[in-house]
């Protein structure tokens, strides 16, 4: 996901991060410093239900608008499917395993 605050408060005509919290703070959104700079720069850590709604209504726009997927770099980061024989791992050179000589196998359960 990426989030796009900074361009939708631009489009607003919003272009520093002070006026966008005080425009929170009057629709009743108080943000500290620190968590309106990580809203502002595109990393928040976490962002609340009920914060996001006062940011969609303060910006005109709905949730669909500020997280942008990227299924890309979900794809990037999915881990690719090797055999034990490419990764070279001693399982991929071990044979099935046998019991040992002169003892059988128990049957199963009737």
């Amino acid at each position: 996901m990426r989030w796009n605050m900074r361009m939708k408060a631009a489009e607003a005509g919003i272009w520093k991060s002070t006026e966008l919290r005080r425009m929170l703070a009057d629709a009743g959104l108080e943000i500290s410093a620190g968590k309106m700079s990580g809203l502002w720069t595109g990393h928040p850590t976490s962002i609340r239900l009920d914060d996001l709604d006062v940011i969609c209504f303060v910006l005109g726009c709905t949730p669909a608008e500020l997280l942008i997927c990227e299924p890309e770099a979900v794809a990037a980061r999915r881990p690719t499917k090797k055999t034990a024989a490419q990764t070279g791992s001693p399982a991929a050179k071990k044979t099935t395993r046998r019991p040992p000589p002169g003892r059988s196998r128990s049957k199963p359960p009737a």
